[in-house]
Formats: C-alpha cells, sequence, structure tokens
C-alpha cells in the first residue's frame, strides 16, 4: 500500500524483463487484478492496508485450481497464519528490510514462481522456534534442523552444503533422514523439500 514502494518495485522488475500487469493497493484489489490477469507470480505486502490483509488476499488467491505462486514481502513476521499460506509450495515470505541484493530477491522471485519457496530466516526461526516442545521437533537433530531450515530458504543441497561447512554427500545423508522421519516417501508427483517443509510447519501449528 506505499506507493512510492509500489512503483519503485515495478520500475525494478521491468528492469529485470519482466511484465507488470497489474498494480492494486488493497487485498480486494489484488484479488481482482490476479483473477484479471493471472499473473506468473503475485508479490504482495501483509500490512495493505490492514494488519493480515495481504496473507487474506494470498489465501483466496492460492485457493484456486491452479494456484498462482505468492511472494510475501513485508516488514514484518505474522506467524499465526503462515503455515495455511505456504501450503501447497510456490511461496516466498521475505522480509523487506533484510533484502540486501537485488540479484538475490530476482532470483528469490524466480524460484517461487516455478513453484520453490523462498522463505526469509527470521521466518524460518520464528515459525521452527514455537516447535520445541513438539514429538517431531524432538526427533529432528540440531544438524538436520540446520539443513531443513536452509531448505525452507530455497537452496540447493550444494548451497547448503557450502553454506554449512560440510559435503553435498553429508547434506544428501540429512535430507534422507529429513524425509524418513517426516514419514515422506518418494513420489513423481510432488517435490519432497516442499512436502518436507510444509509437514514441519504443519507440526509446529500443530
Amino acid at each position: 500500500d506505499s506507493a512510492l514502494f509500489r512503483e519503485g518495485l515495478g520500475a525494478l522488475l521491468r528492469r529485470a524483463g519482466h511484465e507488470v500487469v497489474g498494480r492494486a493497493t488493497t487485498g480486494a484489489q489484488a484479488v481482482a487484478q490476479v483473477r484479471a490477469h493471472r499473473p506468473d507470480v503475485v508479490v504482495l505486502d501483509i500490512r495493505m492496508p490492514s494488519d493480515d490483509e495481504g496473507i487474506q488476499a494470498a489465501l483466496e488467491i492460492r485457493a484456486w485450481d491452479p494456484p498462482t505462486p505468492v511472494m510475501l514481502l513485508s516488514q514484518h513476521i505474522e506467524v499465526r497464519r503462515t503455515v495455511d499460506v505456504v501450503a501447497g509450495g510456490a511461496i516466498g515470505y521475505l522480509l523487506k528490510d533484510r533484502v540486501l541484493d537485488v540479484d538475490e530477491f530476482l532470483s528469490a522471485l524466480e524460484r517461487v514462481a516455478a513453484g520453490g519457496t523462498a522463505l526469509d530466516s527470521e521466518v524460518v526461526t520464528r515459525l521452527l522456534g514455537a516447535a520445541r516442545s513438539t514429538t517431531v521437533r524432538g526427533s529432528i537433530t540440531p544438524r538436520e534442523l540446520d539443513v531443513l531450515t536452509l531448505m525452507a530458504e530455497g537452496w540447493s543441497n550444494a548451497a547448503i552444503a557450502t553454506r554449512l561447512f560440510l559435503s553435498e554427500r553429508t547434506v544428501e545423508t540429512h535430507t534422507g533422514r529429513i524425509f524418513a522421519k517426516l514419514s515422506l516417501p518418494d513420489s513423481p508427483d510432488g517435490n519432497r523439500r516442499v512436502r518436507a517443509i510444509l509437514a514441519y510447519l504443519e507440526a509446529v501449528a500443530g
């Protein structure tokens, strides 16, 4: 709902080669724009202008078949309804003040448009912190939690290995154990990395 931020973001996306097909100042306008234009990805603020109007718009947009990928871009961390929003993947949640590199933001937006996730580490920390007493949280080791956190941010196994100073094979071992603990067998119709994140967040919410 900030005109300067909205116009600046639009200009940034156009310079990067993207087409901006619509703009909105409220959640209702955003929903109407998405219905009219069916964009590849939507960038929403959470508070536009009321506290969770962006989240409500995101839930409505993602309830359609097929759901439209959504990037939430906000100054605030909204824990209460985030798990509902991230269900199904193709979701990003970045904090405006922590987006320090334009190319990284554009890369995250493209990951989300392609069906992946891009969750800010602060958002992930807040969500996972609520799970300290759950059974699932107790079964995941600290190192596996590190790996899962970076998976939620959208990093590949190779990138996770670099960030954690591990070999890629070790990261693959950790991800395999995470999938097993979350009862996620391999299947051709879904991304286990996304499903692992969702399963864990659902355990947090529960």
